[in-house]
């Protein structure tokens, strides 16, 4: 049976093409039409996808379609042909319903900037490199989606081009991932080498047959590779540095780069990559070390940010450090849960914040906001679940995908990582409720007519607004923050475990991808799976404390929180002045930036000004070719001199060259 999966991605291609082609000369409703149509039509033909997948067998099951070849050189060939299993069909589902909700919400938000058609497109465009990733049915046409997710954050990041800081953002996204996309290449080139192929049915058949690595060998390699390059797409340590700048692109942009497309993407290949991280111990505990890191790391930068949509980057490479963690001890499923959940409300957190900046003409500084729940009530209520989701606390989604995540790694063995995700987890509730009483408590500390100066959005860049004071966001935007907060409330619920009366639905559906090509499905010991085995028999008591512990972690921040930016409001000026340095520290981001610029970029840019530019282009290409000019100008300008037309000089030169071949004769004869 065709389930004609090709629709899916081609529909965001045709709307791109048409909007980026002809756009210009369309209204904005057409555009729109057609846009929304695109993203739409994918997202209903991806819904009936899902209602037939539950009637194909189990054997057929990844669903695999082969449209045409599109490389063969000897035995190797890649081609054009999609893949569809659970994994897929979840990422598949969450790209394209995620993705619509998005562009409808960016109607109402891009209304009045110039280029609307040109924004469209590449929304558009985004959603068919994303959907050409995640469903594609190799590594090489995985890598095709993979760069293109990049050139189109490219292009949405540095949307407004004549601003140099989202110049610059661009840039800099484009160029750290291709850190992480240069290993990732090379990761390919070790698959071809040692099995042949980049299909995943071939790939994974052939690593099934290899014992799990106890000292590094070639799988652990490549696996280390991959996650270099999931290190630069999904933005974790030491490759983050581009995603807080990105957020110099229109605010549904960093919605669907940080909810449904570009940054789930390692998570992604990673999870999908199973088979060989199951067999590589080294490389999956790289994968649970850097999430892990990266989730402490950046929540501390979280606590002192000020611009509330840089709160919600380093909010969201925290959380993708969440991911990491599960599927580095083994619980890809668990990673998966929270990418899924974290798509809903993160999708709502960036797209409330947009309404905030909408309804303040561009004002992104919480210091100038507060008491907006009175001026933005739907914002607000909206804004709460997603606050109270993302920090963990029941029945909301977060609570168990995140506490999942926390149970395994405990499970697992490694009670250091749990603590450190727990201490996370602790200061993502701080830092989201601090942004929550600072920007809806209080009183309004901003500008209260007519000067829309003040902002850093599209709304002040260009001019576009002028506002008499705060205002709630017109219903083409509230009406997609009002179904992702359902779905942030209940969209944790097919994932409700065992000890809590549940049936883990999620993990179930999942369990026929990751169990595939398992070492346990291979024939190898349990007792060799990388970083412990998790128990089919759990203890529903240690597993009640341990939530117990990650919502009094969510308590704790919520009261800090309270305490700080609602009760004592004078205190964090007097705790940043004791803190000195360290305050400083922080909120300058640990200096990361500074220290790539000191020790990376401005060696580059030097070596590239002395050595190559004034050495090798200025002095030795240019020295040549401009030598070669002068010589023979030179010569040129003593030879015309023969040429004068006399003939007495003639005579002269012929008499010269004469004695030339007489004395050039003797000299011969001599010899």
């Amino acid at each position: 049976m065709s389930l004609h999966l090709w629709i899916i991605p081609i529909l965001p291609l045709v709307g791109a093409s048409i909007n980026g082609l002809f756009g210009k000369r369309f209204p904005n409703r057409l555009v729109d039409v057609i846009a929304l149509g695109a993203a739409g039509l994918a997202f209903g033909h991806a819904l009936w996808v899902a209602v037939q997948c539950f009637s194909i067998p189990a054997d057929q099951i990844p669903h695999v379609e082969h449209y045409a070849t599109w490389i063969t050189a000897g035995s190797f060939f890649a081609e054009f042909g999609l893949y569809l299993d659970q994994l897929s069909l979840v990422m598949m589902l969450i790209v394209t319903g995620v993705g619509f909700l998005i562009h409808v919400y960016s109607v109402g938000y891009m209304e009045h900037e110039g280029g609307y058609y040109r924004f469209f497109a590449y929304l558009n465009i985004f959603m068919f490199f994303m959907l050409t990733l995640v469903l594609a049915n190799n590594y090489l046409l995985m890598f095709v989606g993979w760069e293109g997710v990049g050139l189109a954050s490219y292009l949405l990041i540095g949307f407004w081009f004549l601003k140099d800081s989202a110049a610059n953002a661009g840039k800099k996204a484009f160029i750290a991932n291709r850190v992480g996309d240069f290993a990732f290449l090379i990761a390919l080139f070790l698959l071809i080498k040692h099995f042949g192929t980049l299909q995943y049915t071939e790939v994974f058949k052939a690593v099934a047959g290899y014992p799990i690595e106890t000292s590094v060998g070639f799988l652990t390699a490549i696996g280390l590779l991959m996650m270099v390059g999931a290190t630069g797409k999904s933005a974790q340590i030491p490759l983050y540095v581009w995603l807080p700048d990105a957020m110099e692109g229109p605010t549904p942009v960093s919605a669907l780069i940080h909810a449904a497309t570009m940054v789930t993407a390692g998570v992604y290949m990673v999870a999908r990559s199973h088979a060989i991280f199951d067999r590589a111990p080294t490389a999956l505990m790289y994968v649970a070390v850097t999430g892990t890191l990266t989730a402490i790391f950046a929540a501390s930068i979280g606590i002192l940010q000020t611009d509330i949509k840089k709160v919600l980057a380093y909010s969201t490479i925290s959380q993708l450090g969440y991911m990491f963690m599960g599927c580095g001890v083994a619980a890809y499923g668990a990673g998966i849960f929270h990418l899924m959940t974290h798509a809903f409300f993160k999708a709502l957190l960036f797209l409330c914040a947009g309404a905030i900046i909408h309804g303040l003409g561009g004002e992104q500084d919480m210091r100038k906001m507060g008491g907006l729940r009175g001026y933005m009530p739907k914002a607000f209520w909206t804004m709460t679940v997603a606050t109270f989701t993302i920090s963990g606390f029941p029945p909301l989604a977060a609570f168990f995908s995140k506490d999942e995540i926390l149970w395994k790694t405990w499970a697992s063995g490694n009670h250091t990582l749990w603590l450190i995700g727990v201490i996370a987890a602790g200061m993502t509730a701080f830092y989201m409720f601090r942004l929550w009483f600072m920007t809806f408590f209080g009183e309004y500390r901003g500008e209260v007519a007519g000067d829309s100066s003040h902002g850093r959005d599209a709304h002040d860049s260009h001019g576009e607004h002028e506002h008499a004071g705060p205002h709630e966001s017109p219903m083409i935007m509230i009406g997609p923050l009002i179904i992702l907060a359902v779905l942030s409330f209940v969209g944790g619920w097919v994932g409700v475990p065992a000890a809590l009366g549940g049936s883990d639905r999620f993990d179930h559906f999942l369990d026929p991808v990751f169990q595939a090509y398992s070492p346990t499905a291979a024939g190898a010991e349990s007792a060799a799976i990388p970083v412990g085995d998790h128990p089919e028999h759990e203890d529903a008591a240690m597993e009640y404390l341990m939530m117990g512990i990650s919502v009094a972690a969510a308590a704790m921040g919520f009261l800090g929180a309270w305490f700080l930016y609602y009760k004592r409001t004078d205190l964090p000026a007097k705790m940043a002045e004791a803190a000195g340095g360290l305050y400083r520290l922080v909120r300058d981001k640990y200096r990361i930036d500074e220290l790539y610029g000191a020790a990376i970029i401005h060696p580059i840019v030097l070596a590239s000004t002395n050595v190559l530019w004034k050495g090798v282009d200025v002095t030795l290409i240019d020295g040549a070719v401009n030598g070669s000019g002068a010589a023979a100008r030179e010569a040129s300008d003593g030879l015309r001199h023969m040429q004068s037309g006399n003939l007495r000089s003639y005579a002269g030169w012929v008499a010269a060259g004469g004695a030339v071949v007489i004395a050039f004769m003797v000299w011969r004869g001599l010899r």
